[in-house]
């Protein structure tokens, strides 16, 4: 296995300063996100990947296909009908493009949380009134009325009605989709799927070359499943992903990931899996943190190696 930079660890980095400073620091592959590939024009990142020599070992992000119940006249208002719906499956046959164009190893897919919840903001809606002594009930007592979903077994549906649709796209398209479990904490606004097991067992209709699966440490080191799952996964596995646990997390929970060593993840039994699981692509270091995003880059992208050697790798 090889270190990759994962774009969002080096925030401020553009797609050209990413390849830049992954040729400059002796890196063989770099993980991008869609936006700052628009920004750059996908031909042009195209270009910049290829006259480097770099491997695009993951490309972030499709996914958020839960979406608020909007059905058109005679359908479900899931995979196959809803103006949201049609939205959120249109958007991620282009991210499929895109990673067809730019050769990603596989492109991610946090599938999204709850439907009518964004990520990190309020819930939509008027909250339920405080009920006193004496004083008639609401009129809509249980909040029916809020604009959006509280059905996670339905989310969970969407999602498996969802890759109904694009695993086909995918395979036509020579992309391997990326299902990626997110701590629990995230359940709500972000992924319905918070373990292993569930990504791995919505992959398995699949051929293993159209969906696998994303282990990444800051999401998954606390499931007790995980050594299991992960030998479950097998060859499934499309990205591993690194960064650690801070304890305590920051107010803001997304942002919460840190620099290897920095918190409470024991890495080498995890990579030993990984590798025994017969993964042999890229690690990726992807980190979320106000402090890291603040850093000059390429002091991060030294400790980074640096702290691999030392605390990931085996």
């Amino acid at each position: 296995m090889s270190l990759s930079l994962n774009q969002r660890t080096t925030k401020r980095w553009s797609v050209a300063e990413a390849v830049e400073g992954c040729v400059r620091h002796g890196l063989e592959a770099v993980g991008l996100w869609r936006e700052e590939v628009a920004e750059q024009g996908l031909a042009e990142s195209v270009k910049l990947v290829r006259d480097a020599g770099l491997r695009v070992s993951s490309l972030c992000r499709g996914g958020f296909l839960t979406t608020p119940a909007d059905p058109a006249p005679g359908t479900s208002g899931r995979a196959s009908g809803g103006t949201a719906r049609r939205a959120a499956l249109d958007d991620n046959r282009r991210a499929i493009d895109e990673a067809a164009e730019l050769g990603a190893a596989c492109l991610v897919m946090v599938v999204g949380g709850l439907p009518g919840v964004r990520p990190g903001e309020p819930l939509p809606g008027e909250p339920l009134p405080v009920v006193r002594p004496g004083e008639p009930l609401p009129a809509d007592p249980d909040g029916a009325g809020r604009p959006f979903s509280r059905d996670l077994a339905g989310a969970r549906e969407q999602v498996a009605e969802a890759l109904e649709v694009l695993a086909p796209y995918a395979g036509e398209r020579g992309v391997k989709l990326a299902l990626e479990p997110l701590h629990p904490m995230y359940c709500a606004d972000r992924a319905v799927l918070s373990t292993l097991a569930q990504a791995v067992d919505l992959c398995l209709p699949y051929p293993e070359e159209q969906v696998g699966v994303v282990v990444d440490t800051f999401h998954v080191w606390w499931d007790p499943r995980l050594f299991e799952e992960i030998a479950r996964a097998g060859r499934r596995i499309a990205s591993y992903q690194v960064c650690d646990y801070l304890q305590p997390l920051p107010a803001d929970v997304l942002l919460g990931r840190g620099m290897m060593g920095d918190g409470v993840i024991d890495f080498p039994p995890i990579t030993r899996a990984v590798a025994a699981a017969g993964y042999t692509g890229d690690v990726e270091v992807e980190i979320f943190n106000a402090d890291v995003w603040a850093a000059d880059p390429d002091e991060i992208v030294a400790t980074m190696k640096h702290r691999y050697a030392r605390v990931v790798s085996v």
